[in-house]
């Protein structure tokens, strides 16, 4: 067995969704200083692209809800790259809702958002993937809401549970070619969420974390570049937790102050 070079995309065909702001453009840039070729989409052109040493991600205007749309991003890429060897499904979320009085269109929208959309790509992404020697990965950006959901976040957290086990189910018709994994990831500081953790600039929130910090969106790019490298072509439908240990239970914080 030959060692693999620590994260060279050189060469390589990336697309991230969602990839214009937040966690996607850090894992976009990430993936460009890697040496691959990037393409992002979202739904409105952004003031500035992921880019890296005199190199930026293409984009695409794509609702990724649109199993079309979705289809013309993979096709697009594959245009312009030659190839496809990794797709990020980062592209999700959803604002807090009371689920007793939420509408029925909202909860479809976020399902189709969190769920449907990564699917979408996912099927697309597939379907060259199979053709190639060298086949591919997915990522699909998951949430620790899959896991334990708080109060408000009923239709985003089920579909983030559906994702984790889309993701299961879609490694095991998908390999060998294809590998699919997810990632959980936990409280994340970006400027989207800032308003979210407290006034206190998130302080109250951190003591809940055992590593001590939230995560940036560098830890979750970190991730993608793993799962999606030869230093982890053995793992496929796994399920890594970037959440800094989870949070401690409520009950040790109201003994241990």
């Amino acid at each position: 067995m030959t060692t693999p070079r620590a994260f060279d995309f050189s060469n390589r065909s990336i697309v991230v969704t969602g990839g214009t702001k937040g966690i996607g453009f850090e894992i976009a840039t990430a993936f460009l200083a890697a040496g691959a070729d990037v393409m992002v989409c979202g739904r409105t052109v952004p003031e500035s692209l992921p880019s890296f040493d005199g190199r930026s991600a293409t984009f695409r205007a794509t609702d990724v809800r649109d199993p079309a749309d979705a289809a013309g991003l993979i096709d697009d890429a594959l245009a312009a790259h030659g190839r496809l060897d990794v797709l990020v499904n980062n592209a999700g979320g959803s604002p807090d809702a009371d689920a007793a009085t939420v509408s029925p269109r909202f909860v479809e929208k976020i399902v189709a958002l969190n769920l449907l959309a990564p699917f979408n790509v996912s099927q697309a992404a597939n379907a060259v993937m199979q053709t190639q020697p060298e086949g591919g990965s997915i990522v699909n950006i998951g949430s620790v809401s899959a896991h334990d959901p708080q109060p408000g976040t009923a239709a985003y957290s089920a579909a983030k549970a559906g994702l984790l086990v889309l993701t299961k189910a879609l490694a095991l018709e998908w390999a060998p070619k294809v590998r699919i994994n997810h990632i959980t990831t936990g409280l994340i500081r970006t400027d989207s969420a800032a308003a979210v953790y407290g006034d206190d600039g998130g302080a109250a929130v951190v003591r809940t974390l055992p590593i001590g910090r939230m995560a940036v969106p560098q830890d979750i790019a970190g991730a993608c570049l793993f799962l999606s490298s030869e230093w982890a072509s053995y793992v496929n439908g796994a399920d890594l937790a970037v959440h800094g240990g989870g949070e401690y239970p409520a009950r040790y914080l109201a003994t241990h102050p």
